[in-house]
């Protein structure tokens, strides 16, 4: 049978094995493998779990009775794709050591991963992703660059207020580098009671009861082909707290959040007579994938965490 598409297993090995430890978009949305393209998630109604019914029972009577409702919303994976042309001739030049073709696929997973990072980040940081309720944005002198800002009752505050606590942050970079310089932060870590200085993620996860802080590091280039580069950051100036199940699936378990996956990722070599005087491969990396927020309740957001 002649395949479309000849997946390679040892390019599809390097694609799955290649990763950017910058990036995060896979501890904040943990993938869940899907049977088929198309699938189905559970989105629970909260109230079920919170509403008391009355459980007295009389000696002869029936006990009251409740049921446990959801519903089964439809979802689909997309598939992310990229090709890299490579001409025979680059291929029998290369230099010793030098693999064309692998050095190719390394690169395209890590455009395919940088590309996934920049949709988790705009999910993620998507004030309509969370209960109206679950959002701010700070300013001026509440946001954490300001030194009279009060951060931590800020977040705790808002951490009671989520029907199931979050157990992990998400921010970026500059965020993290003002929060741990923050006074009211180190003062409560320090053991002097100093107010200067800096503290770790372990430390500030402590006080704020946090299994992890994730920290958004990647950069992207905003401008259009041909153009100087224009590099911004793909978490900007945010922070979440979200409650997150690693076991959770798409039909099972409550999360704020996953990621559907559908296969694994793959790569592979197509022959293409047209690349040059020799014709070339294209080498293709690609995945099938579809981030979904499940339980936005289960977040807090706040926008513009710190000044610009």
């Amino acid at each position: 049978m002649t395949r479309p598409f000849p997946v390679d297993p040892v390019l599809t090995a390097i694609a799955i094995a290649y990763r950017n430890k910058r990036m995060i978009a896979d501890e904040v949305l943990p993938r869940v493998p899907v049977a088929k393209s198309s699938f189905k998630y559970k989105k629970f109604d909260l109230k079920d779990g919170f509403t008391i019914p009355n459980t007295l029972v009389g000696r002869t009577s029936k006990p009251n009775q409740i049921e446990f409702g959801f519903t089964e919303v439809p979802g689909m994976t997309q598939n992310y794709a990229l090709d890299d042309p490579i001409p025979n001739d680059d291929i029998m030049d290369a230099p010793e050591g030098y693999n064309p073709v692998a050095h190719a696929t390394e690169q395209l997973a890590n455009i395919i991963t940088l590309q996934r990072e920049i949709r988790v980040a705009k999910k993620v940081f998507n004030p309509e992703s969370y209960g109206i309720d679950n959002r701010v944005t700070l300013a001026g002198n509440a946001q954490w660059s300001d030194k009279e800002s009060s951060p931590i009752k800020t977040i705790l505050t808002a951490l009671d207020t989520v029907i199931m606590r979050p157990n992990i942050a998400i921010m970026s970079r500059p965020v993290w580098t003002m929060l741990r310089q923050h006074p009211m932060i180190v003062k409560a870590i320090a053991p002097s009671g100093t107010d200067s200085g800096v503290v770790s993620l372990a430390a500030v996860a402590d006080l704020l009861e946090l299994d992890a802080i994730y920290l958004g590091e990647a950069w992207l280039n905003t401008s259009n082909r041909g153009q100087d580069a224009k590099m911004a950051r793909a978490w900007g100036n945010h922070c979440a707290f979200i409650y997150r199940d690693s076991l959770a699936t798409a039909s099972s378990g409550v999360t704020f959040g996953f990621t559907a996956q559908w296969g694994d990722r793959f790569s592979g070599k197509i022959e293409d007579p047209d690349l040059g005087g020799r014709g070339g491969l294209r080498v293709r990396v690609g995945e099938s994938v579809d981030e979904v927020i499940c339980a936005g309740a289960l977040g807090y957001l706040f926008q513009e965490a710190i000044a610009h």
